[in-house]
């Protein structure tokens, strides 16, 4: 497993909290929750709200695909640093409906010019057990700034 560039995973989830969640206006906007950041894995959640839908109901693509890229992106930068998105491809299993989006990102393989990361995305209800939605392949470049 990876090596995380924090000394701590509270000190890797305040971070992320700081930068990645309140430094972005779309993700802070969507109140993405990160629960854990550390060591090469990310877990994150997102209460779903009717404008987030599409006009079936279910949760619009591009917000099963922003979990997904987060979930990716936020592995990839705890253990490497600052990070943006090179490229991720996404399959949509079953459509997205309930309450909230869990996603798990999990680094693959970590590198100096490029993490290669995996990420799956749940919809969670409060009568059913979690539906496995979404499951996506990023590729993550660092940037090579501190933050």
């Amino acid at each position: 497993m990876p090596n995380s560039r924090f000394d701590s995973a509270e000190a890797s989830l305040a971070y992320m909290r700081k930068v990645a969640v309140k430094g972005s206006g779309f993700t802070n906007w969507l109140d993405v929750e990160p629960l854990r950041v550390w060591e090469g894995i990310s877990e994150l959640r997102l209460k779903l709200r009717p404008e987030m839908t599409q006009h079936h109901g279910f949760a619009h693509g591009a917000i099963v695909g922003l979990m997904a890229d987060n979930a990716c992106a936020w592995a990839g930068a705890s253990t490497v640093g600052d990070v943006v998105t090179g490229s991720y491809t996404i399959n949509f299993l079953r459509p997205a409906q309930g309450k909230s989006l869990y996603a798990k990102g999990e680094v693959i393989k970590p590198g100096k010019r490029q993490v290669v990361v995996r990420a799956d995305v749940w919809a969670e209800s409060e009568d059913a057990d979690p539906i496995h939605v979404a499951t996506a392949q990023a590729t993550i470049i660092p940037t090579g700034l501190s933050r």
